[in-house]
C-alpha cells in the first residue's frame, strides 16, 4: 500500500502550510502565553479555519462538514504541529465533535455539529480524573434525579475546558472506578449551575481546565448515547483522537528535526559547521529514522480510519506510542544540539521541547499504549 499523498492532498498540505505559517507562527503562541490571553487561542483564526472547512473536515456534509477523511484532517493537524499553533482542533473536532457524532441522537447532532462546522461552538471532553490517562478510572457519578440527572465529581486536564460552550462529561451511572461497564456520556452547558471551572496553563502554554461538579442538575436529554454504554463510544473517540494527535505531534517533531539540521549546518566551531562532526551526524541520522518511522505509522493509522479497518485500535496505540517516543527523543536531541541557547526562552526550539512533554502525555503516554496494544493482542 502506497503511503504517498495524492495530488489533492499535496495541494491541501501546501495551502495549510502557507496559511498556518502566516497566521499562526510560533511567535503567536509566545504572544498568547506572554500576554496571558484569557482564551488561549485566536478566535478569529479559528473562524477562518472553519470557513476553510478545517474544523469539520471529517463531518458529514449534511451536518455542515466537508465529508472528507482523516488523511486530510491529519494533513492540517500536522501543519498545525509545525508552528505549535494553538487551536481547538483536538478538543473540539477530535474529541467533542466525535463524541456527539458517534453517540448523539439526530437532534443532538443537528443542533451541535453545524455550529462546530461554522466555528461558532467550542466543545471539550472531560474524562481524566487522576494524574495519568486511564479511560475507565472514572469516579464522577451521575445519579437519576427528578429533573433527569445529577452530576457529582471532579475532572482534570480538560483541554479547552475553560472556554468550551458545551462539555462532554464521562460519568459513572453504575459500577466502580476502573470498570468499563457503567460509563455514560453527558452534555453539560458551560452555564450549568454547580459547575466550577478553573483554568490551568500547561508547561507548553496550552489550555486545560480543572472542573468540579457539585450536584449539577441536567435534564434527561443531556444523556449522550445509551446509559451505561458510554465506553463503546469513548473507545472509538479516543482511538480517533490518538491518531489525530499523533499527526499533530508528527508535524512538531519533523519541524524540530528540520530546525536542528539547519542549525548544524549554520553553527561553526573550529572553522567548520558542527554538522560535519561525525558524532553529531550519527545523532542526526537517528533523528531522521525516528521521523520517517513516525510518518509511516501515522499515515497508515489515518488511512485505517478512512478504510474502516478492524485493526484501528491497535494502530492507534502503535502510532501514539511510536510518536511519543520519537518526540521525546527529538525534543531532547534538538535542545542539546543547539547548546546553551537551546534552553533559553528566546530560542524557539525550547518551545518544541515543552510541547513534546505535554503532547506525549496527552491521551496516554508510550507506556500506556504499549500496554494497551499488548492487551488487544491477547498478551
Amino acid at each position: 500500500m502506497s503511503l504517498a499523498l495524492s495530488e489533492e492532498q499535496e495541494l491541501l498540505r501546501n495551502t495549510a502550510r502557507e496559511f498556518i505559517a502566516e497566521h499562526s507562527p510560533v511567535k503567536e503562541l509566545r504572544r498568547l502565553r506572554d500576554e496571558q490571553d484569557p482564551v488561549g487561542f485566536s478566535r478569529p483564526l479559528w473562524k477562518q479555519m472553519a470557513e476553510l472547512g478545517w474544523a469539520s473536515i471529517v463531518l458529514p456534509e449534511d451536518l455542515g462538514g466537508a465529508g472528507l477523511g482523516y488523511a486530510e484532517l491529519g494533513i492540517v493537524l500536522e501543519e498545525c504541529g509545525r508552528t505549535l499553533a494553538a487551536t481547538p482542533l483536538v478538543a473540539t473536532s477530535l474529541l467533542g465533535a466525535n463524541a456527539v457524532l458517534l453517540g448523539g441522537n439526530e437532534l443532538q447532532r443537528k443542533e451541535i455539529l453545524p455550529a462546530v462546522a461554522k466555528g461558532e461552538r467550542i466543545l471539550a471532553l472531560a474524562l481524566q480524573e487522576g494524574s495519568h490517562h486511564a479511560p475507565y478510572a472514572v469516579a464522577t457519578r451521575a445519579e437519576a434525579s427528578a429533573s433527569g440527572w445529577r452530576l457529582t465529581g471532579r475532572k482534570s486536564f480538560v483541554l479547552d475546558g475553560h472556554v468550551a460552550d458545551q462539555i462532554v462529561v464521562v460519568a459513572r451511572t453504575s459500577g466502580s472506578s476502573g470498570e468499563r461497564d457503567g460509563l455514560s456520556l453527558f452534555l453539560v452547558p458551560k452555564a450549568a449551575r454547580g459547575l466550577e471551572v478553573t483554568r490551568t496553563i500547561m508547561v507548553d502554554g496550552r489550555n486545560a481546565a480543572n472542573l468540579g461538579f457539585e450536584g449539577v442538575e441536567l435534564d434527561r436529554a443531556a444523556l449522550l448515547g445509551a446509559e451505561g454504554r458510554g465506553a463503546d463510544v469513548l473507545d472509538r473517540v479516543l482511538d480517533l483522537a490518538a491518531v489525530g494527535l499523533s499527526a499533530e505531534m508528527l508535524g512538531t517533531l519533523a519541524e524540530a528535526f528540520e530546525r536542528t539540521i539547519a542549525y548544524l549546518k549554520e553553527r561553526k566551531q573550529f572553522g567548520v559547521p558542527i554538522g560535519s562532526f561525525q558524532a553529531l551526524k550519527h545523532r542526526a541520522a537517528n533523528m531522521f529514522v525516528e521521523v520517517e518511522l513516525s510518518r509511516s505509522i501515522v499515515l497508515d493509522a489515518l488511512r485505517a480510519i478512512d478504510e474502516g479497518r478492524a485493526d484501528l485500535p491497535q494502530l492507534a496505540s502503535i502510532a501514539k506510542a511510536r510518536v511519543s517516543d520519537a518526540i521525546h527523543l527529538i525534543g531532547n536531541e534538538a535542545v542539546q544540539m543547539f547548546g546553551g541557547i537551546g534552553v533559553t526562552d528566546e530560542e524557539e526550539i525550547g518551545l518544541f521541547l515543552k510541547r513534546a512533554r505535554v503532547a506525549e502525555l496527552t491521551l496516554g503516554d508510550a507506556a500506556f499504549h504499549r500496554a494497551r496494544f499488548a492487551a488487544l493482542a491477547g498478551f
